[in-house]
């Protein structure tokens, strides 16, 4: 098996500027997950940073933090598991990467 090794750079810097313009789009991807009917409200980008975290001040007890604790949590789950949906259709068809593959299973 000959490996040119001129084509294997260029494959690989082809490579990484894919790889670069993908991670600038995940900056851009943006998906929001709630819990308690709305009451708890976080975004996170593609990249999985928590953008920003909405709470109806129907949700603050001070005599029940635990229960904003599990609201919290689970406008975060909520929010990942769209996040992982939109990956599967926006960003492994740009790196033709087959269902299943690259953690991209959900």
């Amino acid at each position: 098996m000959n490996i040119n090794p001129l084509e294997f750079m260029k494959n690989f810097q082809d490579m990484q500027s894919k790889m670069g313009d993908i991670q600038e789009k995940l900056k851009k991807i943006n998906s929001t997950g709630s819990a308690g009917g709305g009451l708890v409200e976080i975004t996170i980008n593609g990249q999985m940073e928590v953008e920003s975290v909405k709470l109806d001040p129907l949700c603050v007890d001070p005599r029940d933090i635990k229960m904003l604790e599990d609201l919290i949590q689970a406008a975060f789950v909520a929010a990942s598991t769209n996040m992982k949906e939109k990956l599967k259709t926006e960003v492994a068809g740009d790196l033709n990467i087959p269902p299943g593959m690259a953690g991209f299973n959900g």
